[in-house]
C-alpha cells in the first residue's frame, strides 16, 4: 500500500513538473528573444547618439528600449520625407545610380520587389495554406500560396498555375518556390499563422480542425 502511494506521489510530482516546464518554457524563450532583440538594437544605436540625447547621461541607470524608439522615430521620419517631392526625387536619383552598378542593381531590385510584395496592403501574398504532393506522389507537404503566376512561366503552361512556397522545418524562411496548377492544391482551413507554427514545431503544434457537418 505504501509502495503504491509513493508511486502515485512520484507520478503526480512528475506530471506537475512537466506541466510547469510546458507553461514556463514559452514564456522564458519569448522573454529572452525580446530581451535579446532590444539589447542588440540598443547596442548598435546608442553609440550613434550624442551624449546629450542619451538618457543614461542624466540617470544613474540604463533604460532598455531606447534604440527601438530611435529606430521607430527614424523610420517614420524617413517615410514622411520619402512621401514628399524632395524625397521622391532623391529616391529616384539614388535608384538611377544603383541601376548602373552591375551586381548591386540586381540585389537592390530583388530586395525592393520582395519588400513591396510583403508590405503593400494590396498584396495577396501568404493568404492561403494548402497541401501538395511533394517531393513525389503519395507524400504531402504543407505549402503557402503567394499569388497567381504571371509572365513567361504562366504563358508557357496550359494550366492555371499559382506560385507556391514550400517551407523547410524548423526554419520557415527557407524553402522552395514551385509553380503548380491550382487544381492540384488542397486548400486548408488553417490560417497562415497556424501553418507557420506547424512548420516551426515540426508538426508538434497542430491546429484544431472541426469538420463541418452537412447542412451547417
Amino acid at each position: 500500500m505504501m509502495k503504491k502511494n509513493k508511486t502515485s506521489i512520484s507520478a503526480k510530482l512528475r506530471k506537475h513538473f512537466l506541466s510547469g516546464v510546458l507553461v514556463t518554457t514559452p514564456i522564458i524563450i519569448t522573454a529572452y528573444l525580446v530581451w535579446w532583440i532590444v539589447a542588440s538594437i540598443d547596442h548598435k544605436v546608442k553609440p550613434l547618439l550624442p551624449k546629450e540625447l542619451q538618457i543614461s547621461t542624466y540617470l544613474p541607470f540604463e533604460i532598455p528600449g531606447v534604440g527601438i524608439v530611435v529606430v521607430f522615430v527614424g523610420l517614420t521620419l524617413i517615410g514622411a520625407v520619402a512621401k514628399g517631392f524632395l524625397g521622391r526625387y532623391l529616391i529616384k536619383f539614388g535608384e538611377n545610380i544603383l541601376g548602373r552598378m552591375p551586381v548591386v542593381r540586381g540585389i537592390y531590385g530583388a530586395t525592393k520587389q520582395i519588400s513591396q510584395a510583403i508590405l503593400e496592403q494590396s498584396s495577396t501574398s501568404f493568404k492561403e495554406v494548402g497541401m501538395i504532393e511533394y517531393p513525389r506522389k503519395g507524400i504531402w507537404s504543407l505549402c503557402f500560396i503567394t499569388g497567381g503566376t504571371k509572365g513567361e512561366v504562366q504563358t508557357k503552361t496550359n494550366d492555371n498555375v499559382v506560385n507556391v512556397f514550400v517551407p523547410t522545418t524548423p526554419n520557415p524562411t527557407s524553402g522552395f518556390l514551385l509553380f503548380i496548377p491550382r487544381k492540384e492544391i488542397i486548400i486548408l482551413d488553417m490560417s497562415v499563422e497556424e501553418g507557420i507554427k506547424m512548420v516551426v514545431s515540426a508538426g508538434i503544434v497542430t491546429p484544431e480542425h472541426k469538420k463541418k457537418l452537412n447542412g451547417n
